[in-house]
């Protein structure tokens, strides 16, 4: 029998080394270091995004980015990192966001060119 708890708290410490081994060194899981069943599932991450972690085969996505944004402080913007077994990460975010990312991106490029 899985203990989804357990499972739940991998898929959280494998999101953590994912951010810290890509830059956001401070990365730690949210229940452990608060202790309260409101802390994000990964804090130390980048700023201003607020996760909620996923470590399932099967996911409603829906459901779980709406479980970050009614969780998000003030400010925030909702991602749902997700990971099935053998599988990549995928991230998850609303389209306003992504494009608002993307748009800022191209910005850059064009007033690095």
């Amino acid at each position: 029998m899985v203990n989804s708890r357990q499972k739940g708290k991998r898929g959280e410490l494998m999101w953590r080394d994912v951010l810290r081994a890509t830059g956001w060194p401070d990365a730690r899981r949210g229940q452990q270091y608060a202790g309260s069943p409101d802390s994000p599932d990964v804090v130390g991450g980048p700023a201003g995004w607020h996760p909620e972690v996923k470590f399932r085969s099967v996911l409603n996505i829906h459901g779980a980015l709406k479980q970050a944004q009614d969780e998000m402080p003030d400010g925030s913007r909702p991602y749902v990192a997700w990971k099935k077994n053998n599988q990549d990460w995928v991230v998850v975010m609303r389209a306003g966001d992504f494009l608002e990312l993307v748009r800022a991106q191209e910005l850059r490029n064009e007033s690095d060119a």
